[in-house]
């Protein structure tokens, strides 16, 4: 089910490379959850039920190089707990997402479990959502470059080619933000995380 979506966002094709630790960068991964829920969510699904409340949810924290990234590397670590993917709920909608995050992008940090759900936890505490979002209650068209604006206004220490705004068909899908390894500092995206949807009528789907 989340697979899905994590297939459906992905940035290009992947380095060669698969070695635990060994990247320049990260990208900061916000998916707008109605998006998910209109277009591959289940209704019985929990951050799809009326009242969930859940707008930008944390999609993922990636290891990025340069030019493509590492996915599903082998590292030293032992598998996350059902109980500590669990814990990331309350911000990424599901268990089942930290679960396959972790699977295929935090084995690539060369961090524990623990420490890479922490780090996630740490940079998407450190991004200011813009206060509109949480208003949207009917569905809504904007330019997708208004989404970016809203960010960078909320949010100083941005620059424009450190974020992106995706979406999938005619609908927002994502806001990226790239990420310094070593502080999660704002900086530049490589050319291939920085690929802005330019839709002047992107929909927003109401929050739940």
């Amino acid at each position: 089910m989340h697979a899905a979506l994590a297939l459906a966002l992905t940035l290009a094709t992947p380095a060669l490379a698969q070695e635990a630790g060994d990247f320049d960068y990260y990208v900061l991964s916000l998916s707008w959850s109605p998006t998910w829920c209109a277009t591959e969510g289940d209704p019985g699904d929990a951050q799809c039920e009326p009242g969930a409340g859940y707008g930008w949810i944390l999609h993922g924290l990636w290891p990025q190089y340069e030019v493509g990234w590492p996915e599903d590397c082998r590292g030293e670590f032992r598998d996350p707990s059902r109980r500590e993917t669990a814990a990331m709920a309350d911000i990424m909608g599901s268990g089942g997402l930290a679960w396959h995050e972790w699977n295929v992008h935090g084995t690539c940090s060369g961090l524990s479990p623990e420490d890479y759900f922490d780090l996630a936890r740490e940079a998407y505490g450190s991004v200011a959502i813009p206060p509109g979002f949480a208003r949207i209650r009917e569905t809504e068209e904007v330019p997708a470059r208004a989404v970016e604006e809203a960010f960078l206004r909320s949010n100083p220490g941005l620059t424009r080619d450190g974020v992106t705004v995706t979406c999938q068909g005619d609908r927002l899908q994502e806001v990226r933000i790239c990420l310094d390894r070593d502080g999660l500092t704002p900086r530049a995206c490589g050319e291939d995380a920085g690929r802005d949807c330019t839709r002047p009528d992107a929909v927003i789907e109401p929050i739940p």
